[in-house]
């Protein structure tokens, strides 16, 4: 009897699920042999690599790099200079997407094998859905939805290994390109503080975009120059601390167990909700 050709791939964004996915499948699952990738393209936060290569020491095997055939600024050339948006998210089939599917096509699928894909879509996300295979041979899987693993599970996961979070938690909730559309307010803010040089790149960007017709701005409704303004930055800040305490109160109202060793500070996607930029990038979001 011929061997079964199988393979198990499990994508790393250098966010909190993905890392915390990986460890709890070597962990947990120690017979599935697993491939761990990361799709760089270029514009990720440092903080992201750094930690990849922690859990790449923790796994104790090296971490794939994935790379586009073609960096951010060729790809806006070829939509005519218009941004990536919520609508229109480009960059996630050019940039992510498809060196993924050309990798697994190419070293797998074309060779007969059958790739079982692992996403960190967590127990507590029933309104998420994960990534669409094209191919019949691609198999997704979703260990944390089926074991019931949330987002306090993930946390204790970190910390029992000894990782803890990602260094850029302590100002933003996702990992993935610095000038990722889907990020709040806030989090432009931050970025200014954190890496100012990243920051003025997505207004020379934003710029280019404008100067060629496109109606999209990084934040909704509001190009990054006016973002920066001291009054506006003023504003914003004011606007998120008022969350954050309307947050705890909420908590000390309603104390709900699974949430109390979550900073609301580090919260911040879930603090805005629907109000802006909510949503997320389903391959690096986290």
């Amino acid at each position: 009897m011929s061997e079964k050709k199988e393979v198990h791939v499990l994508g790393l964004s250098g966010g909190r699920d993905s890392a915390a996915l990986a460890i709890y499948m070597r962990d947990n699952y120690p017979d599935i042999l697993l491939q761990y990738f990361f799709t760089d393209t270029g514009s990720e936060l440092p903080e992201v690599h750094s930690y990849l290569h922690k859990l790449s020491g923790y796994l104790g095997q090296e971490v794939k790099q994935l790379n586009p055939d073609h960096d951010f600024d060729h790809w806006l050339r070829r939509y005519n200079h218009f941004l990536p948006s919520a609508q229109t998210r480009w960059c996630t089939r050019q940039l992510k997407l498809k060196p993924f599917e050309e990798w697994v096509k190419s070293e797998y699928l074309e060779k007969g094998y059958t790739v079982y894909s692992y996403v960190a879509i967590r127990g507590d996300e029933d309104y998420r859905e994960g990534y669409a295979a094209t191919d019949p041979n691609l198999k997704v899987v979703l260990p944390f939805r089926d074991d019931d693993i949330d987002k306090a599970g993930v946390i204790d996961i970190l910390d029992s290994s000894g990782l803890g979070l990602p260094d850029y938690y302590r100002w933003r909730s996702r990992s993935g390109c610095t000038f990722c559309f889907f990020q709040q307010k806030i989090e432009w803010v931050r970025l200014m503080r954190e890496h100012p040089e990243a920051f003025e790149h997505a207004k020379s960007l934003e710029k280019n975009a404008a100067d060629h017709g496109c109606p999209f701005t990084w934040t909704q409704g509001e190009p990054l120059t006016d973002l920066e303004k001291p009054e506006r930055i003023q504003a914003i800040e004011d606007d998120f601390a008022k969350r954050v305490e309307r947050e705890k109160k909420l908590r000390e109202r309603y104390p709900n167990p699974l949430l109390e060793d979550l900073d609301p500070e580090l919260e911040i996607d879930e603090l805005y909700g629907v109000d802006e930029g909510a949503g997320a990038c389903v391959v690096c979001h986290k």
